[in-house]
């Protein structure tokens, strides 16, 4: 197995085509995974907002003097939400394609002043539409995946997390498979596409490496299921958030 940081790409801005620009600093092979920070998907598309156009409401003006944050920033972050789970002492909240994190992923490092970065909306539409452009440019049959930086629960410090993939399942399911004594496992579910995206994260590093694509070559193909989120239901941490 091999890991390469992309290296060369240029600062990207509105309506760069990202699979061009990463095919023309790589050659690639089928099978290869490509992890790609979302903060530079969001500035091809244009995901960004200025904060000068931003009017916080009361709730964003309320938060923000609790946390000592940009009431304006505030309100950015709320707009990407679709689930407030809990408001101090940080923001942490439910964006519409499933994923839950700080501030809904909303970023203003590695950008121009006054600037902000919002998550693709979509994340895993945007993997496939690179995965489907890799394949129509080189004719190679590559996986993608959409990262982004995030905590965790528990423990200190930031890893790579997986928020879109395409071309690969995002959970290796063992459930049914035998343990090294024969016992049926009946629960072992591996986050592949997370454990891939925390790698790339220690590639691509937190401030200004400039390394926002890395390529894996030599993963051996999984199958499994694409349920990495919980339902409702099943989630007994919001459940536990929402009482507090």
């Amino acid at each position: 197995m091999t890991v390469t940081g992309i290296r060369g790409l240029p600062l990207i801005q509105k309506g760069d085509n990202l699979p061009r620009l990463i095919i023309d600093k790589c050659a690639l092979e089928d099978g290869d995974i490509i992890c790609i920070a979302s903060t530079i998907i969001s500035k091809a598309k244009g995901y960004t907002r200025h904060l000068k156009d931003i009017i916080p409401g009361n709730r964003a003006t309320h938060i923000a003097e609790k946390t000592g944050e940009d009431p304006r920033f505030i309100q950015v972050v709320l707009d990407q939400a679709c689930d407030v789970l809990i408001e101090t002492p940080f923001t942490l909240t439910e964006v519409s394609c499933g994923h839950v994190g700080v501030r809904s992923g909303v970023d203003a490092s590695n950008v121009e002043d006054g600037l902000v970065i919002t998550l693709p909306p979509d994340p895993m539409n945007e993997a496939e539409e690179i995965r489907k452009e890799l394949n129509n440019l080189i004719g190679k049959s590559c996986g993608v995946i959409v990262t982004d930086t995030c905590g965790r629960s528990f423990r200190r410090g930031q890893t790579g997390h997986a928020i879109g993939w395409s071309g690969m399942s995002a959970i290796r399911d063992f459930r049914g498979d035998n343990d090294l004594f024969g016992r049926t496992l009946e629960i072992t579910e591996e986050a592949v596409v997370d454990e891939i995206a925390g790698f790339a994260n220690l590639v691509m590093g937190e401030s200004n490496n400039g390394v926002p694509a890395v390529l894996f070559r030599g993963i051996p193909a999984w199958s499994g299921h694409d349920e990495i989120y919980f339902k409702p239901d099943e989630d007994i941490i919001r459940k536990a958030l929402k009482k507090v």
